[in-house]
């Protein structure tokens, strides 16, 4: 048995690294041409529609954590942009990452990696919107963020590397984890059990999922190699996703942070948009 998950472990990391440093270097390299400072002043100024656009795709072209997101959002409401377009950045960034997407389309398949992104960019403007209307801007707090400055990139083939190698230090361990837990499930957990208790159309798996997800602190590039090998034995697609988005989406260290600059109305509204839209998202895979 140890024996199978040392190969299976030796395989996933493998398959996973080469596509992780060629993803990300050419994303690397891409990014240092997006005008940054140009996309938050179209959130700022735009219409409503438009605005949420250009709010997805600064989520998808910021590779951030759920963690890492704060900073910038404190920094679009200091800015005064409309806090549903801060909204929808909150909720889209985390679970939007151009390298873990194009990972998601060559190991689970482009369909999937296209109808997660469309899925959770539509779900993020939607709930970004209602809390909105629901009147939730009443629940920020006066937060000033000292010391953050948007970062002015150019295309550098240096640069990109340099960034790669980073990316490499902070996101790759949890990627190496995430095939190690892949490679124990693959050699010792029985197809038979997951079938059985996990997989099939029970819908009651997609919110058990969902509420299993969030209070973790699991990368999406953790999540990969782990949702390859339970789909491969026979985990149903639904739960896979809403356990994906839901530990993207939320985490008990992000929401210490929201607790800084939200007020607890709006903390639990955050938690439970995360959850809906997992479990949205979720069922929304069984249709498809």
């Amino acid at each position: 048995m140890w024996f199978d998950i040392g190969k299976s472990f030796l395989s996933i990391a493998l398959e996973l690294t080469v596509l992780f440093v060629g993803i990300s270097f050419v994303i690397n390299l891409i990014q240092g041409i997006v005008p940054y400072e140009k996309l938050e002043r179209l959130m700022e100024k735009s219409h409503p529609l438009v605005s949420a656009g250009v709010a997805v795709l600064f989520a998808f072209i910021t590779p951030f954590c759920s963690c890492s997101t704060i900073p910038v959002v404190v920094n679009l409401l200091n800015q005064k942009v409309r806090f549903g377009i801060v909204m929808i950045f909150l909720f889209a960034s985390p679970v939007l990452d151009p390298t873990i997407l194009t990972l998601m389309a060559a190991v689970l398949g482009i369909k999937v990696a296209i109808a997660y992104t469309v899925i959770t960019s539509i779900l993020s403007v939607l709930i970004g919107f209602l809390l909105e209307k629901l009147k939730f801007e009443t629940q920020v707090k006066k937060v000033i963020m000292k010391g953050y400055q948007p970062t002015t990139k150019r295309f550098d083939l240096k640069a990109a590397l340099t960034e790669t190698l980073d990316l490499m230090k902070t996101v790759y361990p949890y990627l190496l984890i995430g095939a190690g837990i892949g490679a124990v499930i693959h050699g010792a957990v029985p197809t038979e059990w997951i079938t059985t208790y996990m997989g099939g159309d029970k819908w009651w798996l997609v919110p058990v999922a969902a509420i299993i997800g969030i209070p973790l602190y699991i990368r999406l590039s953790t999540m990969i190699p782990i949702s390859q090998i339970m789909i491969a034995k026979g985990m149903a697609l639904g739960p896979v996703m809403a356990l994906m988005i839901s530990s993207a989406g939320a985490s008990l260290p992000e929401v210490t942070l929201l607790n800084s600059i939200f007020k607890k109305k709006l903390v639990f509204a955050f938690v439970g948009s995360v959850f809906t839209m997992s479990t949205i998202s979720g069922f929304l895979f069984y249709i498809l």
